[in-house]
């Protein structure tokens, strides 16, 4: 067990602590404690974290730490784990780092010969990979897609013959425009849409791009989802 109190240490340690991406209980017991004794806790926006803070009885000082504001923030957080603090990096939901700013402080902090310290926990990628009922022998984590639709094509065409299952974070607005170019880039593959993972309404949509395409034509997605798409046989 890591002593995060330690009077020898001479800078502080960031800790990357994975949050509940839904369900407010997937919060592991060694995340909770980290949360409790470190000195600061560095998130991306304070209400969220304000809820899982409260449902605990945590009351630390936060840092807002979100893009495209990062960089402003990481000389004021390295600072201070050199004066000997100890922060908790989290994002609004998840393992942070993970398609979100929060590498760009890690590797900042590699640099000042900083301590890094993983707190494992929830996260989005996995826990929708290990009930989509696609290949998880080999799978590749492409993040968030590019806005504009031409260069979201050109991506996913140089992922044609890729054999590994692909899986994308994506914003519910976007589904069928993605979906639609996943079937012109790709052709008709199998797709999985994850949503409200963890929440009440958690939903797991598979089937062929078309078909998912008319099966949403009527339908108003909200929030985030994760898309796994089947790879190249």
């Amino acid at each position: 067990m890591e002593e995060i109190n330690s009077g020898n240490k001479s800078k502080g340690r960031l800790y990357i602590v994975a949050t509940p991406i839904g369900n407010l209980e997937d919060f592991t017991f060694r995340a909770l404690r980290i949360l409790k004794e470190v000195d600061f806790i560095a998130c991306e926006d304070t209400r969220q974290t304000i809820k899982l803070l409260n449902k605990y009885d945590i009351k630390k000082r936060l840092i807002s730490y979100y893009q495209p504001r990062e960089q402003r923030r990481i000389p004021q957080i390295i600072q201070i784990l050199k004066e000997g603090k100890d922060i908790a990096l989290v994002s609004d939901s998840g393992t942070p780092a993970l398609s979100d700013p929060g590498f760009r402080l890690v590797k900042e902090a590699i640099k000042e010969a900083i301590k890094i310290i993983p707190i494992p926990g929830a996260s989005a990628l996995t826990s929708a990979l290990c009930a989509s009922g696609l290949p998880t022998d080999k799978f590749l984590f492409i993040g968030f897609p590019p806005a504009k639709k031409e260069a979201a094509k050109k991506e996913l065409i140089a992922l044609k013959n890729e054999e590994a299952t692909l899986i994308f974070y994506l914003p519910s607005r976007k589904m069928q425009f993605f979906l639609r170019l996943i079937e012109e880039t790709l052709g008709n593959r199998e797709v999985v849409i994850a949503r409200e993972m963890t929440k009440l309404y958690e939903e797991f949509l598979r089937g062929k791009a078309k078909e998912l395409v008319e099966r949403l034509k009527n339908i108003n997605l909200k929030g985030e989802t994760t898309i796994l798409i089947q790879g190249n046989k």
